[in-house]
């Protein structure tokens, strides 16, 4: 179960207020109790957001592609219907740790709209390849079509509004898919709200057959409100910096601590499973949630990941947990080998990693063998604690 914003500052306030009666008006009402408690400095950016979205929260009252403006009828024949007549999104966009998650989830958990769905763009597009692929599959024999429009019948038919956390396109495949498959859903009266680093402009900048692309960016300003949180305090920052990068020796309480830093990247919303296709081979991620993903050391370092595939999962997460790293000896030289190449790669992509460990780095190898290579293994986990990396690591996600 996702635990909303407003819903978890009262839990860890300790009250009792009637918290859905609170979120229902709106994100106003959030918003405002957050300033008023201390959690939240007032923002002039921040309040032109919420304003436009307690809007957005008016307009939507009810709207769920039920009425006759948006009978099944119409919406299975894939004709497209009256633009004027469903509200416009919102695409908001700003540098990282600005609040827009948290802005959207105010939003989110009070509209009311019967079928909405919240979800990482990273994690809808995954399950948008899925379906695809599973309708091709069903459809062999050729006569069925092409599957974008099936899939967007399917979206709509169970989510008149969808709200997207991080929206970034860089692959050719994922430019290829969401700006039809977009349009398809729109054109069926989806609305859209959208969390990204990126004016629209700047999506999928320098791709290949961009000129494929850029009739979605004009869809996107025409068919969603585009507003700029601009620069101001990064609460997200400032949340990494109180955070424990570094934790010693492993024991019970480690797990807890792990769980509630995991909870607190991801503002308590729900976690799955999750894989993901790279160089012909599926990479695992055992628990992942809105760009923060969870390993044990086993899962990478006991498998035949190679810097290519760590390369690949540190381009897909903004932070990365990993648990249970042992002391390691010269019999385990491969593991151990396999350790610093995943050290250097979540380095070099200048990462924000949190570790949990058996202890502390200068004695993480007992053994003799790569003594040498492992100074600089231990120098750069030493740095990545420091709040000079976490603040590039920060830096390099805008």
């Amino acid at each position: 179960m996702r635990v909303t914003a407003l819903a978890l500052f009262y839990r860890l306030q300790g009250g009792d207020k009637n918290t859905d009666m609170k979120i229902g008006e709106g994100p106003w009402a959030g918003y405002n109790s957050l300033v008023s408690s201390g959690t939240l400095a007032r923002d002039t950016a921040q309040e032109l957001a919420v304003d436009k979205l307690q809007i957005l929260h008016r307009n939507l009252a009810g709207y769920n592609l039920e009425n006759p403006l948006f009978s099944w009828k119409s919406l299975f024949s894939f004709r497209s219907i009256n633009k004027e007549s469903y509200p416009k999104g919102l695409y908001i966009f700003g540098s990282v740790g600005r609040g827009k998650s948290m802005l959207m989830d105010l939003f989110f958990d009070g509209v009311n709209v019967k079928r909405k769905r919240r979800i990482h763009f990273h994690k809808f597009m995954q399950e948008a390849h899925e379906a695809i692929h599973s309708w091709r599959n069903k459809n062999k024999n050729g006569k069925g079509g092409e599957p974008i429009g099936p899939t967007a019948k399917l979206l709509a038919e169970k989510n008149a509004l969808l709200c997207f956390d991080e929206f970034e396109v860089r692959d050719i495949a994922d430019a290829m898919i969401v700006a039809r498959l977009f349009t398809a859903m729109m054109e069926l009266g989806v609305v859209v709200v959208a969390t990204s680093n990126r004016h629209p402009n700047d999506l999928y900048k320098d791709g290949l057959q961009r000129d494929r692309f850029t009739p979605f960016i004009d869809l996107i300003k025409d068919r969603m409100e585009v507003l700029q949180l601009t620069d101001g305090l990064d609460y997200r920052l400032d949340k990494l910096k109180e955070m424990e990068a570094y934790i010693y020796p492993c024991n019970p309480n480690t797990y807890r601590t792990l769980d509630k830093i995991f909870s607190e990247l991801t503002d308590g919303h729900s976690s799955s499973s999750e894989s993901f296709e790279f160089k012909g081979r599926e990479i695992f991620i055992p628990k992942a949630c809105d760009g923060v993903a969870m390993f044990s050391f086993d899962d990478l370092c006991r498998k035949p990941l190679a810097a290519a595939d760590f390369l690949a999962i540190a381009d897909r997460f903004r932070s990365i947990i990993i648990s249970d790293v042992p002391v390691l000896e010269d019999s385990q030289r491969d593991i151990a080998r396999r350790f610093m190449v995943l050290v250097d790669a979540l380095y070099d992509a200048k990462r924000h990693v949190v570790f949990s460990a058996a202890a502390q780095p200068t004695e993480l190898y007992s053994g003799h063998d790569w003594s040498f290579e492992f100074d600089r293994t231990v120098s750069r986990l030493m740095e990545m604690q420091s709040i000079e990396y976490i603040k590039e690591a920060r830096d390099r996600d805008k």
